[in-house]
């Protein structure tokens, strides 16, 4: 009797298939082994060129595709769909447009706007945000978003410096109005967001706005001819000085616009903002995020990390928006049950420490972190499309192809890029720091300042490289490693050179807050008279019913800093100083210096002398100041 077999014998596959299989395993170790990141670098390289070639195919028919245009597609499209949910209350995509229609309609009746005209916005996270700055992007204006922390004189400034006609006030900022308006030029026609006013001169908005019409405006109003003109002023946070108004062009808000999309999120996510609208991250990244999308967006007044989880839980929140210190204070409130009950998958925004980013995973579940690079102004990006720890991002030859950038030498005594004999400057090797500058040219170019020709042209490095050439200087320091991750490593402002040596203020800061009883730390220099360089100063916030451990801290920061990078000067404060966008506040800290006399806070020196922190005396300031001390 006939095997089975015998009578259906199996097919012996040809000769080349065992050898060619072998080759398939070979080539994916060798993949996996040699280009661990081939894939998801291929992944996000297809993603950044098919939007860009969306884009150009939008040029090359002759059409000027805005973020604005697609809002009122989606309108028309999915009217009832969800866009803004604030306090409950849900405001659809038709509700929005309808809406910023009535209020172009009543500037175009009450104002001689042209196109082009700027007008400047003070307002606090609302719908009518949204609503005033769509309803004057639909009449071509330039919209100036005003960061509403600012006060008097640096609020004035950044009013000036945009040359408004016009200046919309929310109903929450009447006060900020009362300080400005005598000061403020006399052609700037003022609006606030109420049915009566008890200033002289200034319009109602609310009242007009009810009986205004919810037709749109004439098409010709809005309609872009070219991408790189200028739509938006955003207002750089002002970490080291005076706020300025970086030009942004309808190119720029489309590719911030992507981010969300680059990173994974669709139609279907709920994004939760809790950014101020006046910053790029919430605007462009979330705003115009959800536009690409036609997703919806949660929108609230301010961030609170007791009410963070809770709205997240509420509103079926899919992704999440962070910036600077967001996360840690996400991380520092109390521990409660059900932390990781929520559907947030995704965390998009830049900032994060290294320590927080494992704690905010480690706690919260398995939310994938998008940490990103970019300025407000720059013409650069990165993003962390791998979710490596740390790095802001990842680069490679065909990604320098389309946006190259290099990291150079730089002198932090002459405070400037250092340059060889010849006069070009020179690249860091992978593993050191270097600053960040990227080349401007059409398809990566820089559009400066509003109102201000001499910060513009400061951004710009010229013959860098070779004659002719133009970089955009980021004033970051990165550092890329052996397998081209990019991380962060400081700002220029925020280095310091002490006894020889670059300081790295992040540095010391992440030492510090390592201590038990420090909740924050925020690290800068301090001229010292008759010294080279800076010394290092610490503003420490100490945890709730703690107390400072002299001796600790003294352990601390002598165990695991050199010597030149251990804080000379302490000083205690009960409230950090923080811009908008959670950013440590440093030039008024910088400013004020280490002096008893008019400084309140506690002040300490690390005596070397007595290998201790001590108190910082006015006898022993003078003893600093007329050199009797060594430092």
């Amino acid at each position: 009797m006939r095997g089975w077999d015998d009578l259906y014998p199996l097919p012996v596959p040809p000769s080349w298939v065992p050898g060619a299989a072998v080759g398939i395993l070979s080539l994916h170790f060798i993949q996996k082994l040699l280009f661990p990141y081939f894939w998801a670098d291929l992944r996000y390289l297809l993603k950044v060129f098919t939007y860009g070639l969306r884009v150009e195919m939008y040029r090359l028919q002759g059409r000027v595709v805005t973020v604005l245009d697609k809002f009122v597609k989606l309108a028309e499209k999915q009217p009832h769909k969800p866009f803004l949910i604030y306090e409950g209350t849900i405001h659809t995509y038709r509700d929005v447009d309808r809406r910023s229609n009535r209020i172009a309609q009543v500037f175009l009746q009450h104002e001689a706007l042209k196109k082009g005209d700027t007008v400047a916005l003070l307002m606090g996270n609302e719908p009518d945000f949204i609503h005033v700055w769509f309803g004057l992007a639909k009449l071509g204006c330039v919209v100036a978003f005003l960061n509403f922390n600012v006060r008097f004189r640096s609020l004035l400034h950044c009013v000036s410096s945009c040359e408004p006609k016009i200046l919309v006030v929310g109903a929450d900022l009447l006060g900020t109005l009362e300080e400005i308006l005598p000061k403020l030029q006399k052609d700037v026609s003022v609006w606030i967001m109420a049915k009566d006013s008890t200033f002289p001169s200034v319009h109602t908005l609310l009242d007009k706005i009810e009986t205004a019409s919810e037709d749109p405006v004439p098409a010709n109003r809005c309609s872009a001819n070219n991408l790189k003109s200028a739509v938006l002023y955003i207002f750089t946070s002002g970490t080291t000085g005076l706020p300025k108004a970086a030009v942004i062009s309808h190119l720029q808000i489309l590719k911030g616009a992507a981010g969300l999309w680059a990173f994974g999120a669709t139609s279907e996510d709920i994004i939760y903002i809790t950014l101020p609208l006046y910053h790029s991250a919430a605007s462009l990244l979330g705003i115009g995020g959800c536009i690409e999308l036609g997703a919806t967006c949660v929108l609230k007044k301010k961030f609170s990390a007791s009410q963070f989880w809770s709205d997240c839980k509420r509103y079926n929140v899919t992704v999440i928006q962070y910036i600077g210190e967001l996360c840690r204070y996400l991380c520092n409130q109390p521990v409660k049950e059900g932390e990781k009950n929520h559907k947030v998958r995704l965390a998009v925004g830049n900032g994060v420490r290294n320590d927080v980013w494992r704690e905010f995973l480690d706690r919260f579940g398995a939310v994938k972190i998008c940490e990103f690079y970019g300025a407000t102004e720059g013409n650069i990006c990165f993003m962390n499309h791998t979710g490596k720890i740390g790095s802001v991002g990842r680069t490679n030859f065909f990604y320098k192809l389309f946006f190259p950038f290099d990291l150079i030498k730089y002198d932090f005594q002459k405070d400037e890029p250092i340059r060889n004999k010849h006069g070009w400057c020179e690249k860091v090797k992978k593993g050191e720091a270097g600053l960040l500058i990227s080349k401007v040219n059409a398809k990566n170019p820089f559009f400066g300042y509003a109102g201000n020709k001499r910060h513009t042209e400061k951004k710009l490095l010229c013959e860098v490289f070779k004659k002719g050439d133009l970089y955009f200087n980021t004033g970051d320091l990165m550092v890329q490693d052996h397998d081209n991750f990019l991380y962060f490593w400081d700002r220029i402002g925020d280095t310091f050179r002490w006894k020889g040596e670059n300081v790295a203020t992040t540095e010391v800061s992440d030492v510090i807050v390592m201590v038990d009883f420090i909740q924050e730390a925020n690290v800068y220099g301090v001229s010292v008279p008759g010294h080279e360089g800076k010394a290092g100063m610490a503003s420490l916030i100490l945890k709730h019913n703690a107390s400072l451990d002299l001796e600790q801290m003294y352990k601390q920061v002598v165990t695991y800093l050199p010597s030149y990078a251990c804080p000379l000067f302490l000083r205690v404060q009960e409230k950090m100083e923080m811009t908008g966008t959670f950013k440590q506040q440093k030039f008024q800290l910088v400013d004020e210096g280490f002096n008893p006399s008019t400084i309140t806070d506690p002040l300490y020196f690390l005596d070397n002398s007595k290998k201790a922190y001590v108190s910082l005396t006015k006898e022993l300031h003078e003893m600093i100041l007329s050199g009797k001390i060594k430092l």
